[in-house]
């Protein structure tokens, strides 16, 4: 009976046992939560500052400050200027005052020697008979722009021979600043160096002058190509024109290459005529056909002096080959040494019409200047300048 209350009462024993931690855990209250750290209040204030570790730090805001400088004043509005009533298109007025240069050399006949030391009062310049105000003057030496013509044709020896010794000659006597090319012609014209500061490239050029083509020499054809390429260039340039002179198949007529020569502006033209010797032992001789010969000489010689006259050139007829350093130097000397007269002219139409100029030398009493030597006998001298000018036309 006891064995049985026993067995009875210790499952219930065990039971509670099992039972109470579940108990006191139910009863036992949970831990408080571990503290958070404050957050810092990221809201910034209305005074405004830099944010820090503990807050936004309020700074008190600056008052809005002038800048360092105002601001520039407007320009002021363009005054209109109103036309008096009932004054309607007014046309715009516009003046034109034409400006004429010219270059006049003063060289002595004899010797060819420039004539310095002259003063602005000793020249008198006339267009068309009409004596002009010289308002500029200066005595011009400068570097120069120079296109050398030669005439390179199957005829003779001799002509090539005398064109290579004066192109070579004039070669030697140009200056480092100066430019230069060289054309050719016999039926055609060739360009065989172009514009250069280099002495060598023409004196190779010159070289190479070996075999002409065409017997046939068309010079009115290269002087007028030859103008037409220079007239492209601005400033002063020079045609040194190294031919026998005579033309035999050109297409331009002598009176249209005159009439180009002449209109040309600002280009001079310097002649050297080749052949000499052999003209001088064969004239007079072979006859009608030698008279011929030699009146066709005598044309092309004209033809050769006309170039240069209307141009403020030269012309120099040489026979010997120890002519050629003489005449190049004179040559130079002259293109190089000028007196530059500056004026308006009286005539102010633009109406294209050709003006002829005249440039007289005159003492301080206005009587012709008059030049002497050391035995005080009068000294003839040539001034050189062009012949005359074409005024703009209208429209151009």
């Amino acid at each position: 009976m006891h064995i049985g209350i026993t067995n009875r009462i210790l499952p219930l024993f065990v039971l509670l046992a099992l039972a109470a931690p579940f108990a006191i855990a139910q009863n036992t209250p949970a831990p408080a939560p571990a503290p958070q750290p404050q957050q810092p209040d990221q809201t910034a204030p209305d005074s405004g500052g830099p944010a820090g570790d503990n807050g936004n730090i309020a700074l008190p805001k600056k008052k809005d400050q002038p800048a360092d400088t105002a601001p520039a004043p407007p320009a002021p509005a363009e005054p209109k200027v109103r036309p008096p009533e009932g004054l309607t298109n007014i046309p715009a007025l516009r003046i034109t005052v034409p400006e004429v240069t010219v270059d006049v050399g003063v060289v002595l006949e004899k010797t060819h020697q420039f004539v310095p030391n002259l003063k602005p009062a000793n020249f008198k310049v006339y267009e068309d008979g009409v004596e002009q105000k010289v308002i500029g003057f200066k005595r011009v030496e400068a570097p120069i722009t120079v296109l050398l013509v030669c005439e390179f044709a199957s005829t003779n020896y001799n002509f090539i021979y005398d064109m290579r010794n004066a192109a070579w000659a004039f070669a030697q006597q140009l200056h480092p600043q100066d430019y230069v090319a060289m054309m050719t012609f016999d039926m055609r014209t060739q360009i065989i160096t172009d514009f250069t500061q280099d002495k060598r490239q023409l004196l190779e050029a010159i070289n190479m002058l070996r075999i002409p083509g065409f017997s046939e020499r068309n010079l009115f054809d290269a002087v007028y190509e030859a103008e037409d390429r220079l007239s492209r260039i601005e400033g002063r340039k020079y045609i040194v024109l190294i031919a026998s002179g005579r033309d035999t198949f050109s297409k331009i007529t002598y009176d249209k290459i005159l009439q180009k020569v002449k209109n040309t502006p600002d280009i001079s033209i310097f002649t050297v005529s080749t052949g000499g010797a052999m003209r001088a032992m064969t004239e007079g001789s072979g006859g009608l056909r030698g008279g011929m010969r030699d009146i066709d000489y005598l044309q092309a010689d004209n033809e050769m002096k006309t170039f240069a006259k209307y141009t403020g050139g030269n012309s120099y007829f040489p026979r010997f080959v120890g002519e050629m350093p003489d005449i190049f130097e004179d040559i130079n000397h002259n293109i190089r040494s000028k007196y530059e007269l500056v004026y308006h002219p009286l005539n102010t139409k633009t109406d294209g019409t050709y003006r002829k100029l005249r440039v007289e030398l005159v003492d301080d009493e206005g009587h012709a200047l008059q030049f002497q030597d050391e035995k005080h006998k009068p000294l003839k001298y040539d001034t050189v300048y062009r012949d005359g000018y074409r005024a703009k036309p209208e429209v151009e």
